[in-house]
């Protein structure tokens, strides 16, 4: 079972120099390290330094504990990995069984990444962000502004009167339709579905999808979690 995290730390970078003072308070034994950037030598002399015993490096080659289907598995991200073990151990917590689970990511890119009952990655769709939505409507036209991606309530919705609100609604709006839609056409192929939402802009769209879903922003560190306990157990 995996738990979500007693402490986090979100440091913009790639100086791992905090990590020392962040870990100095606990006996760490073990740690798994996830990146879907390419750990650099000064980086990894940072993470050697810590003399933690157990070190694992998250990549294709690493046991996991559900079947992995993608056909490339050394171009699948970590975290969308991650997330989805996370997510199909978590409906055994939430649910008392496991379910098949879709998994939505709203960051960077929006991924939807789809688990079977019985523990089988199938793969998903990797879609732009809302942050890149806005940002492409703006650089490759002639004269539409750049639009800030704020959150969009309930009475928001609809056509917009100004070129600012149909660029808000219609990127927003657009977004929590591919959202339902991909949502709409799993449930019926999976009845039992359960949708897990993560990511940084979740709060975007957890509250405005109509359909039940599990908001759990630790989604990724707990299917590590489950990672580091599976390889330190074989």
């Amino acid at each position: 079972m995996a738990t979500a995290p007693l402490r986090h730390q979100r440091v913009e970078g790639h100086d791992l120099h905090w990590l020392r003072d962040f870990v100095k308070d606990d006996e760490v034994r073990a740690c798994i390290v996830s990146s879907t950037i390419d750990v650099k030598p000064t980086m990894q002399r940072q993470i050697d330094s810590l003399g933690i015993p157990h070190v694992i490096r998250l990549d294709a080659a690493t046991p996991i504990p559900i079947h992995n289907g993608y056909e490339t598995p050394e171009t699948l991200g970590p975290d969308r990995l991650a997330a989805a073990i996370g997510a199909y151990y978590e409906s055994l917590n939430r649910v008392g069984e496991h379910r098949p689970v879709l998994v939505v990511d709203a960051g960077t890119a929006i991924t939807y990444d789809l688990v079977t009952t019985d523990g089988h990655y199938l793969g998903g769709y990797i879609s732009p962000g809302i942050h890149l939505r806005f940002l492409a409507l703006h650089e490759h036209t002639a004269h539409l502004p750049l639009v800030e991606p704020l959150p969009l309530g309930r009475d928001g919705r609809g056509p917009g009167t100004t070129t600012h609100s149909a660029i808000l609604h219609g990127v927003l709006d657009g977004v929590r339709h591919e959202i339902e839609g991909f949502i709409c056409e799993f449930s019926l192929k999976y009845p039992k579905l359960l949708v897990f939402f993560t990511g940084g802009d979740m709060e975007n769209f957890s509250e405005s999808v109509k359909s039940r879903i599990f908001a759990d922003e630790f989604l990724v560190s707990k299917g590590l979690d489950l990672i580091l306990k599976y390889n330190l157990q074989k």
